[in-house]
């Protein structure tokens, strides 16, 4: 099978999250529902006690930040950046 084209690849943003990360899917999956979750592609890159990266779709970045807004937790998105890298100072 050939590799897909660099425009036809789902572009990540990665997110810095801090507060409750246990609640970081129930979150997502209370504020936009299964299908959003889908679209969201959530995935965890690396989770802490009480922090987490996260990698979200590119599109939907504006929708995960205001899940986590609307979520009787606290949980925060402290950076949001492109590459894995950018977030490596911000621990």
């Amino acid at each position: 099978m050939k590799s897909l084209k660099p425009s036809m690849k789902e572009n990540k943003r990665y997110l810095l999250v801090k507060g409750r990360v246990g609640e970081i899917e129930g979150a997502v999956l209370e504020g936009i529902g299964v299908l959003g979750m889908s679209k969201v592609g959530l995935g965890w890159v690396k989770s802490g006690k009480d922090n987490a990266i996260i990698s979200v779709n590119r599109e939907m970045v504006d929708s995960v930040r205001a899940c986590f807004a609307l979520f009787p937790g606290k949980i925060s998105v402290e950076k949001v950046s492109g590459t894995l890298k950018g977030l490596r100072g911000k621990k």
